[in-house]
C-alpha cells in the first residue's frame, strides 16, 4: 500500500510499505480520511521522539476492510472512526482510570503506524460506528474533538461564565464551541492571525482581536482562560487575563522543555487555578455523539482536502498557518 512516512527529522516521503497485519482483535480500515495535527508537526520536526521512520495520522475514519477472529460486533462494511490512544490496561494510571497517563502509552499515528495510508490495523474496541448524520469524510473532526471534550472534563463549568481562548485555529474553534454549548455568557477570542479570526465571525463569534490588550470590558480577566496554541509568548501572556478565582487550561501542545515565568504570589493570592488536558480520556464516543449532534460545522472546520500524494504540500501548508483542518484522502478515487 501506499503511505506517507516520516523517515527522519525533516523529511517526509509518500512510499510503498507493507500492508497492515489484521491481529485477532483488530480490524483493518480502508481509510477515507485523515486529519494533520499539531502533533505530526513536532513528530516531523524532531519535538516528540517516537522511534523513526513512523507513519502519521492519528484522526481518521474509514471502512472496515477485514476483521480479526475475535471481534464481534462490527462487520465488513461498516463506516467508523477510531480513537488512537492504546493503552495497557495495566499499570499504575491505568487501574485508577487514567489511561492519558498511561506508563506504557502508544498510539496510532504516534508510535504506532497511522492514518496517513490507503489501510491501518485499529483494535476494534477503539471503533466509533459512525451514524448516518456524520459524513464519513468528515469524521476524522471526532478524535481533535474528544481531545476539547477532554478538556472541558478538566474545568469548572459554571453557567455565565466569561471565557478567552488564545489561538482561533481548529482546536480554539472547538474550545469555543464548547464554551457556547456549556452556557458560556461570552467567548473572547485571540489570535495574530487575522484570516483565522474570520473564521470564528463565521461562526457567530463576535469578540476577536488580535492582542487581549484590546478588549477593555473585562477589567477583572475572565473566569476560564485557555491556551490553544502552545507558543510560550501567548502563553504568558494568557496566564495573567485568568480573573482572582479563575481557572487557566494549557490546551495547546508546547515543545517539551518550553519554559515561562510565574508569578507563585501572585497564584496563592488570587487563588488561580492552572490545569493541563493530556489529549482523549473517555471522551472520543460523546465527541462522535457531539458532532452526530451538530455541535461543529465540518464545512467551516475543514478547509483543504488533499490526495495522499500531496501530503508533503499539505503538511507544509499547515505549517504555515494556512487554513484549518487540513484532511487528507488516502484512497481518492
Amino acid at each position: 500500500m501506499k503511505a506517507a512516512v516520516i523517515t527522519g527529522i525533516g523529511n517526509i516521503s509518500v512510499e510503498t510499505v507493507p500492508d497492515p497485519i489484521c491481529g485477532p482483535k483488530d480490524v483493518i480500515l480502508e481509510v477515507i480520511a485523515s486529519g494533520i495535527c499539531g502533533t505530526d508537526l513536532h513528530i516531523l520536526q524532531g519535538e516528540f521522539a517516537p522511534s523513526l521512520p513512523i507513519i502519521p495520522g492519528h484522526e481518521f475514519s474509514g471502512v472496515i476492510t477485514e476483521i480479526g477472529k475475535e471481534v464481534v460486533g462490527f462487520k465488513i462494511g461498516d463506516k467508523v472512526a477510531g480513537d488512537p490512544s492504546l493503552y495497557c490496561g495495566e499499570c499504575f494510571y491505568c487501574k485508577r482510570a487514567r489511561g492519558n497517563m498511561c506508563e506504557n502509552w502508544n498510539a496510532i499515528g504516534v508510535t504506532k503506524p497511522g492514518a496517513a495510508a490507503e489501510y491501518v490495523a485499529v483494535p476494534a474496541k477503539n471503533l466509533y460506528k459512525l451514524p448516518d448524520s456524520i459524513d464519513i469524510k468528515d469524521a476524522g473532526l471526532i478524535e481533535p474533538l474528544s481531545c476539547a471534550v477532554r478538556g472541558y472534563d478538566v474545568l469548572p463549568r459554571y453557567p455565565a461564565s466569561n471565557y478567552l481562548i488564545y489561538g482561533s485555529g481548529t482546536m480554539g474553534l472547538m474550545m469555543a464551541e464548547l464554551a457556547r454549548k456549556n452556557g458560556a455568557a461570552s467567548v473572547y477570542m485571540v489570535d495574530i492571525n487575522s484570516a483565522r479570526l474570520e473564521t470564528a465571525k463565521k461562526l457567530g463569534f463576535s469578540k476577536l482581536a488580535n492582542s487581549a490588550d484590546e478588549f477593555k470590558d473585562q477589567p477583572r480577566g475572565w473566569d476560564v482562560v485557555i491556551d490553544c496554541t502552545g507558543n510560550t509568548k501567548a502563553i504568558s501572556d494568557a496566564i495573567t487575563r485568568t480573573m482572582p478565582g479563575g481557572t487557566f487550561l494549557q490546551f495547546g501542545v508546547a515543545n517539551t522543555h518550553a519554559k515561562i515565568e510565574v508569578e507563585p504570589y501572585w497564584i496563592y493570592n488570587k487563588e488561580i487555578t492552572i490545569t493541563g488536558s493530556m489529549a482523549v480520556l473517555h471522551t472520543f464516543d460523546r465527541a462522535g455523539d457531539l458532532l452526530a449532534g451538530g455541535v461543529l460545522k465540518p464545512e467551516v472546520m475543514i478547509s483543504d482536502r488533499f490526495s495522499l500524494d500531496d501530503y508533503p504540500k499539505a503538511i507544509e501548508q499547515f505549517k504555515n498557518g494556512i487554513g484549518r483542518k487540513i484532511t487528507i484522502e488516502p484512497n481518492r478515487r
